[in-house]
């Protein structure tokens, strides 16, 4: 998204190259569809940019061709119709956010959107009840670029179809599994293992059927793994090991012993549990309430190594 001196200054050569070439414009099909494609870039509401489409052909170009980044969420009824008409459009797309607060969206969009946006990066399915399957099998067909993918709160999807989903989207990077209990397993992670090596940022709350050698999985196909949420995953004990961990969510892990995260948060330093630096989330889990970082520990040394001097 050009700013707004950027912006202005594009139009403004944009209409003196036009004047130079005796240009004249009468209606709207006769704005050349790059001067449209700048105009779009300068309007930060969806909602004006879906009107523009539905104008004439040169904004329906426009929005094909110069469209990169697309958010439905405002959308409260009808986004899967919307879905459905404007997926030929956005060839161009690379992020596209369909969050909802009721569950509109059904699998004949995810395919359309598979259908047409082939060079889509980054797409939100949040809190899509309805999907099935089906879904996560047209992503894997159409939509081999993405790195980002959100799925929290998509329930309906089973393990078999997340892991056939990871062996085609293998630049998935950031994936976030939050309450899909169904489709993440042991062996959906084994697969992520296997097929999404780049992974960073992996969020598994509340996915309770999930054990150490899953995690273990993880630990060795993934090894840029930066951010792991395992909030809620009441069969994690902590015999895993992990490498270069930033960000851990442990909350609500009662099986965890504080010598098992003790050791976790030993070998990893930029696990923190200390005040304003909290990267070691542990929610819920009053037995790991011993358990400190090595900014507490290396504090605790500095102060009695120095103590004050008596009055």
């Amino acid at each position: 998204m050009l700013s707004q001196e950027e912006g202005s200054a594009a139009l403004d050569r944009c209409f003196e190259k036009m004047k130079m070439e005796g240009i004249v414009m009468t209606e709207w099909k006769d704005i050349p569809v790059e001067l449209l494609m700048r105009i779009l870039n300068l309007v930060d509401d969806d909602r004006t940019v879906i009107i523009a489409s539905g104008v004439c052909s040169g904004w329906r170009d426009a929005v094909s061709f110069g469209l990169t980044r697309l958010s439905l969420s405002w959308c409260k009824k009808n986004m899967n119709s919307l879905v459905l008409s404007l997926a030929p459009k956005l060839v161009k797309i690379h992020t596209l956010v369909l969050r909802q607060d009721n569950s509109q969206l059904q699998d004949n969009a995810v395919e359309a959107i598979a259908n047409h946006c082939h060079e889509l990066k980054d797409l939100d399915l949040s809190k899509s009840l309805k999907l099935t399957d089906h879904s996560l099998y047209s992503l894997a067909r159409g939509c081999t670029n993405l790195t980002k993918l959100n799925l929290s709160g998509c329930t309906s999807f089973s393990d078999t179809a997340l892991a056939y989903l990871t062996r085609y989207c293998k630049k998935l990077k950031v994936l976030n599994l939050c309450g899909c209990v169904g489709a993440v397993s042991d062996n959906a992670l084994q697969a992520i293992g296997e097929n999404c090596s780049e992974m960073q940022s992996l969020n598994l709350g509340w996915c309770e059927n999930i054990s150490d050698d899953g995690v273990m999985s993880l630990a060795y196909g993934c090894p840029d793994l930066r951010t792991l949420d395992l909030c809620g995953c009441v069969l994690i004990t902590g015999k895993f090991d992990e490498e270069g961990l930033r960000s851990l969510n442990i909350s609500q892990c009662t099986y965890l012993t504080p010598s098992a995260v003790q050791a976790v948060c030993d070998t990893f330093p930029a696990l923190h549990t200390c005040s304003g630096r909290h990267s070691l989330v542990m929610s819920g889990c009053l037995n790991l309430t011993s358990v400190h970082c090595a900014c507490i520990l290396q504090a605790h040394r500095s102060h009695t190594a120095y103590p004050h001097q008596a009055h």
